[in-house]
């Protein structure tokens, strides 16, 4: 897929979910906030973060297409995993509103007014998460769009959250108001468990962490005729957006021309042969180098 199809295909998507999520996020707020229940407003509290995140990747989205220039040659797609740790930001900014709340509501108990209608508000929006989380995270790793992956697994935690709400409600009206404190906390444990899921992944692309197996890259370099050896394979980026550094070894009796035809041969195989490979740099030594690798 093309960067301007990828970059717009992403974009409507968040948009949808941003729709969806600042409509769950007010219904739970509200009915939540109504009937004094901490539970209900924390996780309307929760999917009002999910919209937050939406906004942030729309941004770094923006940022990210921008096409490559002097002072960035290797374009600006990063700027979508810095987008996803702002998710993260946005995630631990929440949990310090919930445990602040909790804590006041274990000072300060009151019994929240739990009806039929918290029940039926609460499993409407579980089964709106539900889909929205699958649809964004299989299309997130079908694009390999990091922000969407990152903002599906957000709208999981959003799933879990709504659940522990839902028991909690049961819990209560079975006379044990401080349940709904103590699933406010839940809630926050969850949401800290995906921050910390996010910040790995996106400090391996920060870190420019290898994306291929070094022998794969080799293998496919090594069956184009011409090449004798595969060394000093690098890889490094997104892996919708992959950069490919290796070394190969020649013939020295080849002249440049033909030389250049073998590189380019070999750059052509590995973007046809691995998807999401954006650029391959090949070095050319000459045979005797492999000659010398041999004997050692």
């Amino acid at each position: 897929m093309a960067d301007g199809d990828y970059y717009f295909t992403v974009r409507r998507i968040l948009i949808i979910i941003l729709a969806i999520n600042m409509i769950v996020a007010v219904v739970k707020g509200l009915y939540g906030f109504l009937t004094q229940s901490l539970s209900m407003t924390t996780d309307g509290l929760h999917s009002f973060f999910d919209s937050t995140s939406n906004i942030v990747g729309l941004i770094g989205l923006y940022l990210a297409s921008r096409p490559a220039d002097k002072e960035h040659p290797y374009g600006h797609s990063k700027f979508e995993t810095f987008a996803s740790i702002g998710v993260v930001v946005l995630l631990f900014a929440t949990c310090f509103q919930v445990l602040g709340a909790a804590i006041n509501r274990f000072l300060n108990p009151i019994s929240p007014d739990i009806t039929f209608m918290s029940f039926v508000i609460m499993g409407f929006t579980l089964i709106i998460n539900v889909a929205v989380s699958a649809y964004e995270y299989i299309l997130g790793r079908r694009l390999g769009s990091s922000i969407l992956v990152a903002d599906s697994r957000h709208t999981r935690s959003d799933i879990y959250a709504s659940i522990a709400v839902i028991f909690g409600f049961i819990v209560v009206k079975m006379g044990y108001p401080l349940a709904d404190p103590i699933i406010s906390i839940f809630i926050t444990g969850l949401i800290i468990l995906t921050g910390l899921e996010i910040i790995k992944e996106s400090s391996e692309v920060l870190l420019d962490k290898a994306l291929i197996e070094e022998s794969v890259v080799k293998r496919i370099a090594e069956s184009v005729p011409g090449v004798c050896d595969c060394h000093r394979v690098r890889t490094r980026g997104a892996k919708r957006e992959m950069f490919i550094d290796l070394h190969i070894g020649l013939d020295s009796s080849l002249s440049v021309e033909q030389g250049h035809e073998v590189g380019t041969a070999v750059e052509d195989r590995i973007k046809s042969t691995i998807e999401g490979v954006k650029d391959v740099v090949v070095h050319m030594e000459p045979k005797e180098y492999c000659r010398l690798k041999a004997g050692k």
